[in-house]
């Protein structure tokens, strides 16, 4: 099992698991220790790991932190715990003082859900105020996996983490600031547009008008970027389905005699599906046959692993999942959006075809 694999298993055991963590001593030992470990640290070994850690702060004698990580004698990373319902913000001063007085350079911040990664890139041996790296780890993406790779055992390298945090921290923050601008815009933002189109005077009047018009147009533009993305994974999906010359024969022949037209809609669903399963099955045995009543997603190019069907077409959209006996449960949707939903009961069908090998 790589990398990648060990997270995300650890984040499905983050979700099946947190409601019945009642303690934080619990959250460690159920997610965090094991986060430790997929880092490649043994928490059994104290040359490695040191639980609750001494570290003096000032005229406080005996301070302890949670976990600290050593390499060569010295503690690299200090990690600070909380129960995974603890809202992370309320405690970033306690891992401050502690970092102060140590000589690692990173340090991280977590209920076992969020992790927060610290360093000191504004000023020499103070933690900075804000994380230049955090993720969940139920809904860590796979950018973020290479990122945090960097801090496992076999390739954890300070200076070159140290050379990609400040942009990771200024990539976070401009992101941040767009999406609030894309929201809500400012009137900062808005009067750069109002300067640039509009040949009169901002007036207040002017301000409330454009400020809808900038965030409409924010809005529209980030949808046909989307629309566009989609437009090109369609044509190359089409191209590696005209490539396999069986496959291609036969939906050819299937759409010249049943008339069917298969929808950029129904390839929008399809392509969620295959997103949400490419932690679970390689994303190349997730196919679709289109027909005239529904849109299926099958596993293997085979009709006998239905994953789940679409009905797209009428008034009321439907998505059809399928359980491990093969039977067909529709549900209402109210945008392709709702697929995400269905996640774990997508994932559950593949499970049992790889198990059962039918």
């Amino acid at each position: 099992m790589d990398f990648k694999d060990v997270v995300r298993q650890i984040g499905d055991r983050v979700l099946k698991l947190k409601e019945n963590i009642l303690t934080e001593e619990a959250t460690k030992n159920a997610f965090i220790m094991p986060f430790i470990q997929a880092l490649g640290y043994d928490v059994f070994n104290p040359l490695e790991v040191v639980p609750e850690f001494v570290s003096d702060i000032g005229t406080k004698k005996g301070e302890k932190i949670d976990y600290a990580i050593f390499r060569d004698g010295q503690p690299v990373i200090l990690v600070e715990c909380k129960h995974w319902a603890q809202n992370l913000d309320l405690h970033d001063g306690q891992l401050l003082r502690y970092f102060h007085v140590s000589k690692a350079k990173f340090g991280v911040l977590t209920n076992g859900v969020k992790y927060k990664f610290y360093s000191d890139l504004v000023e020499a041996n103070k933690m900075d105020e804000k994380p230049f790296f955090e993720f969940d780890i139920a809904e860590i993406n796979d950018v973020q996996i290479e990122e945090l790779k960097k801090f496992h055992r076999d390739y954890f390298k300070i200076e070159e983490i140290l050379n990609t945090a400040s942009e990771l921290k200024y990539i976070k923050e401009i992101k941040n600031i767009l999406s609030r601008e894309f929201k809500t815009p400012s009137d900062v933002f808005v009067k750069f547009f109002v300067n640039q189109v509009y040949p009169g005077r901002a007036t207040e009047k002017v301000m409330q008008q454009f400020q809808e018009y900038v965030r409409k147009s924010c809005s529209q533009t980030v949808n046909e970027w989307i629309t566009d993305r989609l437009k090109t994974a369609l044509n190359k999906e089409n191209e590696v389905v005209l490539e396999s010359n069986s496959v291609a024969t036969e939906q050819s022949q299937v759409n010249d005699e049943r008339k069917i037209e298969t929808t950029v809609e129904e390839m929008e669903a399809y392509f969620i599906v295959k997103s949400i399963l490419r932690s679970t099955v390689d994303a190349s045995r997730i196919v679709y046959r289109d027909a005239q009543s529904y849109f299926s997603v099958i596993l293997d190019d085979n009709n006998r692993k239905p994953i789940c069907r679409f009905y797209l077409n009428g008034n009321k959209k439907m998505m059809g999942v399928f359980d491990a006996s093969k039977s067909e449960t529709k549900i209402e949707i109210k945008s392709l959006d709702d697929i995400f939903g269905q996640g774990g009961s997508l994932a559950q069908v593949v499970e049992s075809y790889n198990q059962s090998g039918v």
